[in-house]
């Protein structure tokens, strides 16, 4: 395993929002349409560094699997040294693997914007840049129609004390990151950063979402 700096891969705080309201405050998602089959889906989210996203999604009951990635750039200038160079238009970003007949692509938002503050632009805590932004991409149309309308809702009840500046941009291509960025929670627990930041946002959803956890299906 790879050991990095963690001036390059500052993973953020747990979000509550400005003014506190997140978590178990933020309604449940009115437009959460139950899909016609219950084939393996996919989700596509960017809030912030990807090690945090990542492991906040992997325990979830009816997600099979979570890659980090990059999306919203070039395949030419799909890797980290771009991305991280602020050199690309990628944003470092999830793609949660998941069975719509367990867990939602509604409840799957509401986790995201429960766990990152999507008031900040371009930004996700400490980390500055692009490739931090808060972003939900699309694979078709429902998608950005339920991503849509949940930002309205979330406007509408006064969730954040500053305007949602979570993005909604069409998927053209999910880019995996490199091998040692996959997992990195998991097989790193201890590293300072990890424990700091990551974990707190790990406990958030066992708190906050207890019935959306793997074993309790």
């Amino acid at each position: 395993m790879l050991l990095l700096s963690f001036g390059n891969f500052a993973c953020n705080r747990p979000e509550t929002g400005p003014d506190g309201k997140a978590g178990s405050n933020l309604p449940a998602p009115a437009n959460d349409p139950t899909p016609a089959d219950a084939k393996e889906r996919h989700a596509v989210f960017a809030g912030g560094c990807f090690w945090c996203t990542e492991a906040v999604f992997e325990q979830l009951a009816g997600v099979s699997d979570v890659v980090s990635g990059y999306a919203g750039g070039k395949a030419e200038t799909a890797d980290y040294q771009a991305v991280s160079a602020g050199r690309t238009d990628h944003a470092e970003v999830i793609r949660i693997t998941y069975d719509p007949s367990v867990i939602s692509y509604g409840q799957l938002l509401r986790v995201f914007f429960a766990t990152h503050n999507p008031t900040q632009l371009n930004a996700q805590g400490p980390d500055v840049g692009r490739r931090y932004r808060s972003a939900v991409f699309y694979s078709d149309e429902n998608e950005k129609q339920v991503a849509a309308d949940y930002i309205a809702q979330l406007t509408d009840a006064g969730a954040y004390d500053r305007p949602i500046v979570t993005t909604l941009e069409p998927l053209t291509t999910f880019y995996p990151a490199e091998a040692y960025h996959q997992d990195y929670v998991q097989h790193n627990p201890t590293q300072p950063y990890v424990a700091g930041n990551a974990l707190p946002k790990v406990e958030k959803v066992r708190k906050l979402f207890p019935d959306l956890l793997k074993g309790n299906e």
